[in-house]
């Protein structure tokens, strides 16, 4: 089948038309995100008022601008209003004011006023991820009239398979979810079915910390509460995945050395592409500059023993390989929770013992190799280096990350590249003072 883009591009209207038709929406989102400005707006512009809706709030926040700069005022205003009020917070936290007024003006009192709530809470935090569009229950109600109440209100909720039970004052006493809600017995009080102690977060908790919470405990919904435990809404599983999506896509983008793209691959241009791993590979360059101050500081002792530069290739790409390494690690499981800035300490006894480890077995390697081309005290000075270096790196590259998360700093800016040059630079000078002492140099 002959994909959005050619259609669009030989003018064949009545095939785009035919090719949204048969697509789902998360389909034609991808397709869109990698059209430039002209032609995505004439692709949505082909989409039914509900199937445009779907599409929309399939895209991320800077595509969903690029969209509505090419709307007229009615469709402008049928598309904010029909947005989930979550869904339309994240997408003004990032667009230009210009554009925020203009959607918050297109709205109705109701719908600005939940919007307007949730903007009031920190960028990255649950509130801005959260939907305050819930059904609370009441936990003296039966089982019959708890499920009226999701009958009544539950066309107006984006989600109804977790039901926050509360108090007279809205403070959250439990959940309960739908399927014991049919299962029981009509006449059963809700107070018997309900999960006193749910995970839950404030509305001020980090987002990505809320989600990984929800994959923890495999739950659908997660309860949002305010400073005095009363419920202001939930944090739905499609929420929570794109959030950990969002807050992987940037790690990944840190530790390889560039700053992560706001808008999808295909669709970013080639100077933004080089824009976004120009600064780290210039601040990287200047940093190497500490590898070649090593060189020249040992110039001498590379005069005296030439055979010695045929080994440098070598053992820095262990040490870099060693420490990236553990820097991917320790910044996965910060990420995930499994390790702690309190574990600093064992961090830094596990990683130094694993480069050790690691070290020995390249060293034997490193000697067999450095016996073969030079000689017996030149091997000698291969394999012991390659052991502290590698013990060494490990622990740098592994304990780093701890350390820029106590310092308040992304764990993944000390990433991968930066902790490979911190390490080359060092292990030359382990390198040469080892050759020195060896040889009596």
């Amino acid at each position: 089948m002959t994909h959005l883009p050619v259609l669009l591009e030989e003018h064949d209207l009545a095939g785009a038309m035919e090719w949204l038709e048969t697509q789902p929406a998360y389909s034609i989102a991808d397709e869109i995100a990698r059209m430039d400005a002209v032609n995505s707006v004439v692709a949505f512009r082909l989409l039914d008022k509900d199937r445009a809706l779907e599409v929309f709030e399939e895209l991320d926040p800077v595509d969903q601008q690029q969209i509505l700069e090419g709307l007229r005022d009615q469709a402008f205003r049928d598309l904010v209003e029909g947005m989930d009020p979550d869904d339309r917070a994240r997408m003004l936290g990032e667009v230009p004011a210009k554009v925020a007024r203009r959607v918050l003006a297109g709205l109705s009192a109701h719908e600005r006023h939940m919007t307007a709530a949730l903007l009031g809470y920190p960028e990255g935090s649950v509130g801005r991820y959260m939907t305050p569009e819930t059904v609370a229950l009441q936990q003296n109600l039966t089982v019959a009239e708890a499920l009226d109440v999701v009958r009544l209100r539950g066309a107006h909720a984006e989600t109804i398979y977790t039901l926050p039970v509360v108090d007279t004052g809205r403070r959250l006493t439990g959940i309960v979810e739908l399927r014991d809600l049919v299962l029981s017995n009509p006449d059963v009080q809700v107070a018997q079915l309900v999960d006193t102690e749910p995970p839950r977060a404030r509305a001020t908790d980090p987002a990505e910390q809320a989600a990984r919470l929800m994959r923890e405990t495999n739950m659908l919904d997660l309860p949002v509460v305010d400073s005095e435990d009363r419920l202001v809404g939930l944090l739905t599983i499609d929420d929570a995945v794109e959030v950990i999506e969002a807050a992987d896509t940037e790690d990944t983008a840190r530790q390889s050395g560039a700053e992560p793209l706001e808008r999808h691959y295909m669709s970013v241009g080639v100077l933004r592409l080089a824009r976004a791993r120009a600064v780290w590979l210039m601040l990287l360059l200047v940093a190497a500059t500490l590898t070649v101050s090593v060189n020249r500081f040992f110039e001498a002792t590379l005069e005296e023993v030439t055979a010695l530069a045929l080994f440098i290739p070598l053992l820095i790409g262990a040490g870099g390989n060693a420490g990236a390494q553990a820097a991917t690690a320790a910044v996965r499981a910060l990420a995930v929770g499994e390790v702690r800035v309190s574990d600093l300490f064992r961090v830094i006894w596990r990683e130094c013992r694993t480069g050790l480890v690691l070290g020995t077995l390249l060293a034997v390697v490193g000697a067999l190799i450095g016996g073969l081309f030079v000689g017996a005290d030149i091997a000698l000075i291969v394999g012991i280096t390659l052991i502290v270096i590698c013990g060494w790196a490990s622990t740098v590259g592994g304990t780093m990350p701890l350390l820029a998360k106590r310092l308040r700093i992304d764990p993944a800016v000390v990433s991968a590249p930066m902790v490979t040059t911190l390490v080359d630079a060092t292990g030359l000078i382990i390198y040469f003072t080892t050759a020195k002492i060896i040889l009596g140099l």
